[in-house]
């Protein structure tokens, strides 16, 4: 399997490649040449697998560069009821006949990231030692990233971490998760800004190539290809847990700030999973639930990104969006590119023609949009009615999912972390404190570590060579 950029690009790498490089040297984003195809036997095959096993099966498709033998090994020390509390990795919680949560959020940092970042980390090791190099990871988050990302990769062997995250905009326990450890290759920068500008400074130190390549900088953010098609995993895990044969169909309702995580569903669809629809949901930051209503992609700035409760989909400009215009267009390489280097650098903005917007139905996207009251009245009724206890930004994908479900249709909806991580809106929705693991107590108390700076890439790129 090679890859190719979304930008024109038709220069063919191959995956141990892209895991290292992160963003095309075009700056446009990888995708395989194809997506291959599952047919009936292959998913009734699949069927009853573990996840260890099914994950394989499906990253094979993609990873032919790393013996077989050794990738097995990576993803069976990867997905272990030890690292991620059940069995069953993603269990299905139902919340009422055709309509579950499907539990993503039981690894170490308690989000839905775990599920990719812990294959990354064990990835980049693998590939580091075999080739005897070193890789500095640049990253951005606006809440949940950074923390699975820097749980994953302490302590691994020739990596470095270089967070940036928006200062002050995360919730508590996010900070603290992140800013409390002490590794000596953990670097956690503070940017005076919003998430949409610590993505900025994450891609212009990555089209700079010169400092790219002397510095070996790579990412964990959904950029990199390898944390995407880990996700695609997932969604073939829950559609086998919500099915019975493979003549049945579901939808998938998934909270999306970056596009990464319901990318993967589409990735998952154009495999040939039985995926009827594919339904976005956005907070008070609706850019893209504005695309899938008008055609119009319409990136805010800073000011206009709202400060919200639900902070990781707090989102302007959604970098994994490409991949998926790249393919609604055809895999049209140079009007993928004008649209993305021209429209949106120069303009803020584009808007498909007529004919380019008809075929969003034909990949099963529609979308809705949830506010601070939505998320709240969610988290309550939810308690109420099932007892069981959601963050704010599955309440926002359980809201549009009710929404949009059509009668008789199956539907998941991807949680994404725990209450935990969001205390202020579970007091304000029910009145009590959520649940926690003992291990995280106190951790809004312990000592922190963590660099200040302006949103600037210069200043990034002198932080970075002044601690290699």
């Amino acid at each position: 399997m090679k890859y190719i950029s979304t930008r024109a690009d038709k220069t063919e790498r191959g995956f141990s490649e892209i895991l290292l490089e992160g963003l095309a040297p075009d700056g446009g984003l990888y995708l395989p040449q194809h997506y291959p195809q599952v047919d009936a036997a292959t998913l009734q095959r699949w069927r009853g697998l573990s996840y260890a096993e099914l994950a394989f099966e499906v990253l094979s498709l993609y990873i032919d560069d790393i013996p077989a033998d050794d990738l097995r090994d990576i993803v069976r020390r990867t997905y272990t009821e030890q690292v991620f509390g059940t069995p069953q990795i993603t269990p299905l919680k139902p919340l009422e006949p055709g309509l579950w949560l499907q539990a993503l959020s039981n690894g170490p940092t308690l989000a839905f990231k775990d599920m990719a970042m812990q294959l990354l980390g064990n990835l980049f090791e693998y590939e580091l030692a075999r080739r005897g190099e070193q890789l500095n990871i640049l990253g951005a988050t606006s809440g949940d990233t950074g923390s699975a990302a820097e749980y994953a990769m302490r302590g691994k062997q020739g990596v470095r971490v270089f967070m940036l995250s928006p200062n002050g905009r995360m919730s508590p326990f996010q900070q603290a998760q992140m800013f409390s450890l002490q590794d000596e290759n953990i670097h956690n920068l503070a940017v005076e800004g919003v998430f949409d500008d610590c993505q900025d400074i994450v891609k212009a130190v990555s089209n700079d190539l010169e400092f790219k390549r002397r510095y070996k900088i790579g990412t964990v953010n959904s950029i990199n290809w390898a944390r995407l098609v880990a996700q695609v995993v997932y969604y073939f895990a829950g559609y086998f847990q919500a099915t019975r044969s493979n003549d049945e169909v579901v939808s998938f309702a998934v909270p999306s700030g970056n596009f990464g995580n319901i990318c993967a569903g589409h990735v998952a669809r154009m495999m040939g999973l039985p995926i009827h629809r594919l339904v976005l949901a956005t907070n008070e930051n609706d850019v893209l639930d504005e695309f899938f209503r008008t055609g119009t992609y319409r990136v805010r700035q800073g000011a206009e990104t709202y400060e919200t409760s639900s902070p990781s989909m707090d989102i302007s400009k959604a970098s994994n969006f490409e991949r998926f215009v790249f393919d609604l267009l055809g895999r049209d390489g140079e009007r993928t590119r004008r649209l993305f280097k021209t429209e949106v650098e120069q303009h803020g903005s584009f808007q498909l023609a007529p004919h380019e917007f008809a075929r969003v139905a034909e990949y099963g996207f529609v979308s809705g949009r949830s506010t601070h009251a939505d998320r709240i009245a969610t988290i309550r009724t939810t308690f109420e009615q099932h007892g069981v206890m959601i963050d704010t930004h599955t309440a926002d994908g359980l809201k549009v999912a009710r929404e949009r479900r059509t009668p008789g249709e199956a539907m998941l909806v991807l949680e994404t972390a725990l209450p935990v991580k969001f205390a202020a809106a579970i007091r304000e929705a029910l009145g009590r404190e959520p649940e926690r693991p003992s291990a995280l107590e106190g951790i809004e108390q312990l000592p922190k570590r963590y660099t200040v700076v302006p949103p600037k890439a210069q200043t990034v790129k002198d932080y970075i060579a002044a601690h290699c």
